[in-house]
């Protein structure tokens, strides 16, 4: 049973790599549109690429208030809620089959 423990211990560590890294792109993607960013630049065109299929359910979603776009702060919410709850949870279930 330890493989099955240590392939979800695996699992779990590498979602929570990758939904960090998220968060960090979120992050900057929300700075950078403080500033009026050129959008022929490949790293804002990476930025926008890679948070749009998330972000754009989430402004359907929430009404824009006074121009202000709070869908990064949702997102944001919604990795920290991952974080907590589905790699806890695969971390506990490792521990769980050991």
């Amino acid at each position: 049973m330890f493989i099955a423990a240590n392939l979800v211990e695996a699992l779990a560590y590498v979602l929570n790599i990758f939904l960090t890294v998220y968060l960090w792109i979120i992050i900057i993607r929300a700075v950078i549109s403080w500033v009026n960013p050129n959008p022929w630049n490949p790293i804002v065109q990476f930025l926008y690429r890679s948070t749009e299929p998330v972000l754009q359910p989430i402004r359907r979603l929430l009404p824009i208030g006074g121009g202000i776009d709070f869908s990064p702060l949702v997102a944001i919410l919604g990795i920290y809620f991952l974080q907590r709850f589905l790699v806890a949870s695969l971390y506990d279930l490792a521990r769980s089959l050991r």
